[in-house]
């Protein structure tokens, strides 16, 4: 789940991490106003949970309240398309209004989740900014890299090494430690599989200050992150994913065709390799669990046949814990409750497989049986063509 960056730099603000003072509006007045409070120049900050703003035009530094509405009208209630949003962009609702400072050097330092080796890594570079994924890809070797014990957490001596990486020595130095170490105390705290400050400056004053972060945190943590599922913010989520996490349904939306309805996480992750080897694209990921109800059978196939780009549907089952009868009754009652009008190719194994592929023959709907995996996928491709 991500956060906003006014979200994330509130956390980082309670935490000690120096931070610019901002407000945060949602009408054009709101920001003329804000922009008067902080003094000028300022910064005004499109809100939305994608990176690349700045390229974008969602980034501007005003130098007048006017000036200040003026990119608020343009901004409030549009949609910013960068080079991290889908193609339509992403909706902006609000708007940072930032005070200004004069920054003497950027860094880019961030805490992620590292996979392949189960633990956090702090990263650094000592050129930060808007050009930090250049940087990455075409000079590695400029990421420093530290990586975090669970156990004992960041070292002292692993956050001093990094401040030396970056080439902050004197007075700076102790600041950019404490930074360092906060952040990791954050991203602990909260259960942050990313927390990045972009760019991380010292000031011509020689001060730190944060300009910018990014945080997201992991969904499976938020039944102890009450505060964190609260700053949720559904509208810059795919509204097709928000409806489907109320039924309990595990659903990404991608760029293909085919919509896929499957019962287990492996299960459907090679299905979707299997529709791809036949010349397929899936439409989805959609893992209606190992326990799933025939209410939740019937939620997935109208949560799929919603996608106008879905031309044909595979829905492969594994009867273990779930019956496949009861699955081929959600299918059915979902067939006619919707009024499906693409293709339905269903493949049942497992747990009274043979009740359900009766459940199916007798429902006069247009469903086509299928008995192997490669069958299935072939079968939906073609359909789908």
């Amino acid at each position: 789940m991500q956060l906003h960056e006014y979200q994330a730099k509130e956390i980082l603000r309670e935490l000690g991490i120096p931070v610019p003072v901002s407000f945060v509006c949602r009408e054009p007045q709101e920001v003329g106003a804000a922009c008067d409070r902080v003094g000028f120049p300022c910064v005004v900050k499109a809100q939305v949970h994608a990176g690349g703003r700045g390229k974008a035009g969602g980034v501007r530094v005003v130098r007048g309240s006017e000036e200040g509405c003026d990119m608020a009208v343009k901004l409030l209630g549009r949609r910013l398309v960068t080079s991290q949003t889908v193609a339509e962009g992403q909706a902006v609702h609000c708007l940072l209004v930032e005070r200004g400072c004069e920054v003497a050097r950027e860094f880019y330092v961030g805490l992620v989740l590292d996979r392949q080796r189960d633990r956090m890594c702090l990263m650094g570079c000592a050129q930060g900014g808007m050009e930090i994924e250049e940087v990455a890809a075409s000079r590695p070797e400029a990421i420093v890299r530290e990586w975090i014990d669970p156990v004992v957490g960041l070292m002292p001596y692993q956050a001093r090494r990094m401040a030396w990486s970056l080439g902050c020595g004197g007075g700076t130095h102790k600041q950019i430690v404490s930074v360092l170490q906060e952040l990791c105390r954050a991203g602990a705290l909260f259960d942050a599989t990313l927390l990045e400050i972009n760019p991380l400056v010292i000031t011509k004053q020689e001060e730190v200050a944060a300009l910018d972060a990014k945080m997201t945190v992991d969904e499976s943590a938020l039944f102890r992150q009450s505060r964190m599922a609260r700053l949720r913010d559904a509208s810059q989520e795919d509204e097709r994913e928000v409806e489907a996490g109320k039924h309990n349904l595990s659903y990404v939306a991608l760029t293909g065709n085919i919509g896929c309805m499957v019962n287990g996480a492996g299960l459907a992750m090679a299905t979707m390799d299997m529709i791809q080897h036949e010349g397929g694209q899936p439409a989805n990921f959609l893992d209606i669990g190992g326990s799933a109800t025939q209410d939740r059978v019937r939620h997935a196939l109208r949560l799929i046949v919603r996608d106008k780009a879905v031309r044909a549907v595979l829905i492969n089952v594994f009867g273990g814990i779930v019956r496949c009868d009861m699955v081929a009754r959600g299918i059915v009652g979902a067939a006619r409750e919707v009024g499906v009008a693409v293709p339905l190719v269903v493949r049942l194994r497992g747990t009274r497989a043979q009740e359900g592929k009766a459940v199916l023959a007798a429902s006069g709907l247009s469903i086509t049986p299928v008995d192997t995996l490669l069958e299935a996928a072939r079968t939906v491709v073609a359909h789908a063509a």
